[in-house]
Parts: C-alpha cells; sequence; structure tokens
C-alpha cells in the first residue's frame, strides 16, 4: 500500500507546485512593465526638476550660479584647513573653466553683499540655499569681461553708468570697433549718435579736435560743407542779432537800432528757422532770412537823408583806411637792385595812384568849410 500510495502521495505535491507555475511564465512582462513605471517616474521626477532649476534661473538668472561660487569658492586668503570650500582654482578646474570666470562672478557677489543683498561669504556653507535677488539687478554688479577692470574699461564703466545704461554693452561695443564702424556705416540713427558723442568728445579732447580738423582739411567735400555751414551761421547770427539786440549793421559798417517793423522781420523769420528739425537744412531759409533783412537795412538807410549821408562819409572813410594801410604796407625794403624788380607798369600804376589821390584831395578841399 505503502509503495503503491507512494507514487499518488509524490503526484499531489507535483500538482500542488504545479499550480503557481502557471502565472510564472508571464513573470518578466510584469517585471519590465514594473521597471518601465519606475523610470517614467524617475524622467518625470528629472523633468519636474529641469523645470524647477528653470524656474529658479527664471527668477534669479546668473545669481543662482553666483551663489554656487559663494558657497563652494572660500575668501581669498583663508586657509583650506577647517572648511570644506575650495579654491578659485580648483572650483574652476572642477568646472571646466577658467579661473578668471569664477573670480568675475565672485566678485560681483562681494559687490552684493557690501550692499546688502546677499550674504557674505563667511555665512555660507556648501550645500546651502539663500534668497536671492531679481535676474535683472546681476548686470549691476557682474562685469563679464576683464577689460572692465583696466583704465580704459574702467572710464567705459563710469561713462555707461551716466548714460544710464548697462557697462557690459558699452564694454562689448568698446571690444569691437569694427562692428560699431558697421552699425554706423549701415544705420543712420546709429552714425547719429556716434556724431552726439564725438561733439560732446570733443570739447574735451584738444587732440581730438586737432585730428578731426585736419581731416576736414583733406577732404574737399567736407570743406565745401563746412564753408557752406559757416555762412550760413553766420547769416543766422546777423538775422539773431537784429531780432534780439535790436540792433542792424549798415553795409558800410555802421551799427545802429533796428526800426520796429524791421527788427519784427526779423523775428519772424528767426522764428521760422529755430523751428526747423535737425534733419532739416537751414542754408536756403537762412539765405532768405539774411537777404530780406539785409534789404531792409538798406531801405532803412536809403529813407532817410541825414542817415544816407552818414552812410557814404562812413564807406569812404572805411575805404581810405583801408587803402592806407594797404599803401603803408608797401615797401621797398627787400628791392635792394631796382634792376631786378623794375616793369614799366609799376610807375604807371604808381603815377595814376598819385593822381587819383591828388584829384581826391582837390575835390575834399572844395568840399570843406574852408574852401568855400
Amino acid at each position: 500500500m505503502t509503495v503503491a500510495i507512494a507514487p499518488s502521495e509524490a503526484a499531489e505535491p507535483a500538482e500542488a507546485d504545479a499550480a503557481p507555475l502557471a502565472p510564472a511564465a508571464d513573470a518578466p512582462a510584469a517585471a519590465d512593465a514594473h521597471e518601465d513605471a519606475a523610470t517614467h517616474a524617475d524622467a518625470r521626477e528629472l523633468v519636474a526638476r529641469d523645470a524647477r532649476d528653470f524656474g529658479a534661473y527664471a527668477r534669479t538668472g546668473a545669481w543662482t550660479f553666483g551663489l554656487k561660487v559663494a558657497r563652494s569658492v572660500r575668501p581669498g586668503g583663508q586657509a583650506a584647513e577647517g572648511t570644506p570650500k575650495v579654491s578659485a582654482k580648483e572650483f574652476a578646474e572642477l568646472a571646466g573653466c577658467s579661473a578668471e570666470r569664477v573670480m568675475r562672478y565672485y566678485r560681483a557677489w562681494d559687490k552684493a553683499a557690501d550692499d546688502g543683498l546677499v550674504p557674505h561669504f563667511e555665512a555660507l556653507a556648501p550645500g546651502r540655499d539663500v534668497e536671492l535677488p531679481d535676474a535683472d539687478i546681476w548686470l549691476t554688479y557682474y562685469v563679464p569681461r576683464s577689460s572692465a577692470t583696466s583704465a580704459r574699461g574702467t572710464a567705459i564703466t563710469a561713462a555707461a553708468e551716466a548714460e544710464g545704461i548697462r557697462p557690459t554693452k558699452a564694454l562689448e561695443v568698446a571690444e569691437n570697433p569694427t562692428a560699431l564702424r558697421a552699425a554706423i556705416l549701415a544705420d543712420p540713427s546709429t552714425a547719429q549718435a556716434a556724431r552726439h558723442a564725438l561733439l560732446d568728445r570733443l570739447k574735451e579732447d584738444p587732440a581730438l579736435q586737432t585730428e578731426l580738423a585736419r581731416d576736414i582739411a583733406r577732404t574737399d567735400e567736407l570743406k565745401k560743407a563746412v564753408a557752406g555751414e559757416t555762412r550760413a551761421a553766420d547769416r543766422i547770427e546777423y538775422v539773431r542779432k537784429v531780432a534780439e539786440d535790436g540792433q542792424i549793421r549798415t553795409p558800410a559798417g555802421q551799427t545802429l537800432d533796428a526800426p520796429a517793423a524791421l527788427r519784427a522781420e526779423a523775428e519772424r523769420h528767426l522764428s521760422l528757422i529755430d523751428e526747423l528739425e535737425d534733419s532739416e537744412e537751414a542754408g536756403e531759409w537762412a539765405a532768405e532770412a539774411y537777404g530780406t533783412v539785409k534789404n531792409l537795412v538798406v531801405e532803412t538807410v536809403e529813407a532817410d537823408p541825414e542817415l544816407r549821408v552818414q552812410e557814404r562819409r562812413t564807406k569812404f572813410y572805411s575805404s581810405l583806411q583801408k587803402a592806407t594801410k594797404v599803401f603803408e604796407e608797401l615797401t621797398l625794403d627787400d628791392a635792394v637792385d631796382f634792376d631786378d624788380i623794375y616793369e614799366d607798369d609799376m610807375v604807371q600804376r604808381l603815377e595814376e595812384l598819385q593822381q587819383a589821390i591828388t584829384t581826391c584831395i582837390t575835390a575834399l578841399r572844395k568840399a570843406s568849410p574852408a574852401g568855400s
């Protein structure tokens, strides 16, 4: 019996053991599904972490990296013993960048700490998080180029701050003059900004004044333009003097009080010129205003008999003074040997001049009260 039962008893455990083997055939698929779910969850966590990091950077910008430097790099002069922090050089080696770049972040944090925006280095430990300022403030403290520490860079930084712009922009332009040239050549507004800047600099830079004047003198187009603008400026100044000072200058050189009507006309023309845009040419307006006022001056002189006589007297005396001065400058100091310089025309001209002077003297003597 025992022998007979044995197989039957042996068969039961075999069946019992066989029962759980049926689902065992799907065990690898279940394991893969579980692993896929775990992998998906890990990936989601990685995505979430990236999103959190992105959000932190969007809010704080480069302050995020400044914090990493500030809490991991020990201040200069501090011994390595007793602190888990490392030197800027070692941190740069671990980061795969230059120590100079690390130090730029270090100095930015240091400046911000002095202003009370962030904790000082001594209050930070590796891994510690702190509240960070807004991203926009970072560029107030961070100088991305080593050139900013030079005398030239310092001057550019100061000028940029005075203009209310970020020093980094000005430094970038200064380090790439070819790009600046391209922008000036291609863009009228950039050229205008450059022109205004040069004019401001000319006031305090005698060397630049000389160089620019030399460039103008050597360029025919610029010489003509300068002459035209100078003429226009002189004409406008003439009209302005009449309008604002109430004085006119006659063709003979007399300075007189301007009649009310003439002054009003000068003021009208001047207001039209003052209303011109910077881009508008003032040459034609200046010529018209000058011509109008000059004609009115002539009419004013001709309308007054006494003034007309005074104008003729002034004109004659002015011509006499000029002639006298020219003749006084005519010397024979260099004419040691007359044979070298003699020309028949010289004697003829002097004789004609002598005759003209004699005629003039005779006429003046007849016109004088004593002569009559």
